[in-house]
């Protein structure tokens, strides 16, 4: 469990369940602008169940870190925060993904929850480097980025596949600064 002034951040439990399910479908149209295709099968309650079981599993073998983002005050499930494709060996690095929910976006939640688990994936995995890949046009996701230490290193060509089209993004990258 992660805390900052507003937030708590923890990985999910099946009791989550729901509570993920209705994030998931009140950010909907939201997130497919900038997410890959989703199936129908997706929202629904028994396949949050499953990501959530399949989460925990990758967290015991350290190699995928899912995380709720919630208020501290309410409890309200209001993000996503992910280290994902964690490498370990010569590399020691991760991706990070974010999704915060439509109604408290803008309001430095993403920046709150990035610099959170940014220091977690420093101090307690100790990894080396996160990247992170961001639609060119998502500036406010880049300015979160930013504004937590993450450097731009250029454009991956046609990366991510969102809404059946290829899509360039710009990579940025953070490094330990303990290593």
């Amino acid at each position: 469990m992660l805390l900052s002034e507003n937030l708590l951040i923890k990985p999910f439990i099946l009791t989550d369940a729901d509570d993920l399910l209705q994030f998931q479908l009140t950010n909907k149209e939201f997130f497919e602008r900038f997410s890959m295709m989703r199936p129908d099968s997706f929202y629904s309650l028994e396949h949050q169940r499953s990501l959530i079981s399949k989460w925990k599993y990758n967290i015991e073998n350290d190699t995928e870190y899912q995380f709720g983002i919630f208020q501290r005050d309410t409890s309200k499930l209001i993000g996503i925060i992910s280290l994902f494709q964690v490498i370990r060996g010569s590399l020691q690095s991760c991706f990070i993904g974010y999704f915060i929910d439509k109604d408290h976006n803008g309001k430095g939640f993403a920046t709150e929850a990035v610099n959170l688990i940014v220091n977690y994936a420093f101090e307690k995995l100790k990894l080396h480097r996160i990247e992170a890949g961001v639609m060119p046009h998502n500036i406010g996701s880049i300015r979160v980025l930013e504004k937590t230490g993450f450097h731009k290193e250029g454009i991956a060509l046609k990366n991510v596949k969102i809404n059946g089209k290829w899509e360039d993004h710009q990579v940025l990258a953070i490094i330990n600064p303990n290593d």
